[in-house]
């Protein structure tokens, strides 16, 4: 790991270089140099680690780091691109390292979104709210392995549809980030890939009937559905998130995400096995196709075919592929195959 930190002197007289205590971790990338006139010439680095005189000096250097970095973004907002492109996700950590400057950092965070057709990250979280719907109270994001991923989404289809910016994120230390952050300016943070949508007033009366009325009609599809994956899932219920795809995956609010699970297995860490929602688009081709299939195992085999595709769609990964393929390519030759010829 490189050196970090700054030069330290004390009255103009040179004491170390790379005095890390003087700088929080997630501003490693500041060079410069300290001139102090009140720590001793004798100073070393166990007692830097423990003066108080020390602990004043990096709450005033981190203020002003972070100030000169606001006055950047604010002032030369091209030059910031360029910092954050370089240093974005080392800023980040501050979220959860620094709790008592996290409201100087979160202004200073940027994203890439919907709302922009690439996916250079160039909106702030006040370039958000500007922008929110007229009783919107959420900021949705959803999180993905890569920024094409998070773009297309299932999760966020049905937010687009309605003209909602949805921030995308895509690196691995954006799980935990957005894990520490609740509030912004009093609009909550919302994953779109979690729990309800939480449209609230965004919802009108002609969708709630609307959606009561799919609900009555599809309640015997979605209990064979159900049945059908057992223990996969917790419920299978009617989607409010889709308008494109057939169905998705849908954690709870504090259920460990198929990307960071994997991060943890692989540190030898043991997780606990998620079990999410299947949420179901029933205007879907695909699934008016699985509601009138009769036969019990070719309706086990055919909403397997739909979870496994929800799976894959979010980055997760099949316990059988082989068996998967040879799932669709027996769908596959059934749909090719003219009825009686077989």
């Amino acid at each position: 790991e490189a050196a970090r930190g700054l030069k330290l002197y004390v009255r103009r007289v040179f004491i170390m270089d790379d005095a890390e205590q003087f700088l929080p971790l997630y501003l490693r990338f500041v060079k410069g140099v300290v001139d102090s006139s009140d720590l001793p010439l004798n100073v070393s680095r166990e007692l830097l680690q423990q003066d108080a005189e020390v602990e004043a000096i990096r709450g005033g250097l981190t203020k002003r780091v972070l100030d000169l970095l606001a006055r950047l973004a604010k002032d030369e907002p091209q030059k910031y691109a360029t910092f954050w492109k370089e240093f974005g996700a080392v800023l980040k950590e501050g979220i959860a390292q620094d709790l008592p400057n996290q409201g100087a950092i979160l202004p200073l965070l940027r994203f890439a979104s919907t709302h922009a057709s690439d996916n250079e990250p160039s909106v702030s979280l006040g370039d958000y709210l500007a922008r929110m719907k007229s009783g919107q109270e959420r900021i949705y994001y959803v999180i993905a392995e890569t920024l094409e991923a998070a773009r297309a989404s299932p999760a966020i289809e049905r937010l687009r549809e309605r003209g909602l910016e949805v921030l995308l994120l895509a690196e691995r230390i954006d799980e935990w980030v957005m894990g520490q952050l609740e509030t912004y300016e009093g609009k909550r943070f919302k994953d779109a890939a979690r729990g309800d949508l939480e449209l609230g007033a965004l919802a009108s009366d002609a969708d709630r009937q609307q959606h009561d009325a799919q609900l009555k009609e599809s309640k015997g599809l979605l209990k064979r559905i159900k049945d059908a994956l057992g223990e996969r899932i917790t419920e299978a219920r009617l989607s409010e998130r889709l308008s494109e795809s057939p169905a998705c995956l849908v954690l709870g609010e504090h259920d460990l995400p198929e990307r960071m699970r994997r991060i943890l297995t692989a540190a030898g860490q043991k997780t606990p096995q998620a079990r999410p929602l299947l949420e179901v688009n029933v205007a879907h081709p695909l699934i008016r196709y699985l509601e009138g299939v009769t036969d019990p195992a070719q309706f086990a085999e055919l909403a397997q075919l739909v979870y496994e595709q929800a799976l894959l769609t979010e980055g997760g990964q099949l316990a059988n592929a082989p068996e998967y393929v040879q799932r669709l390519n027996r769908l596959l030759v059934r749909l090719a195959t003219p009825q009686g010829s077989v």
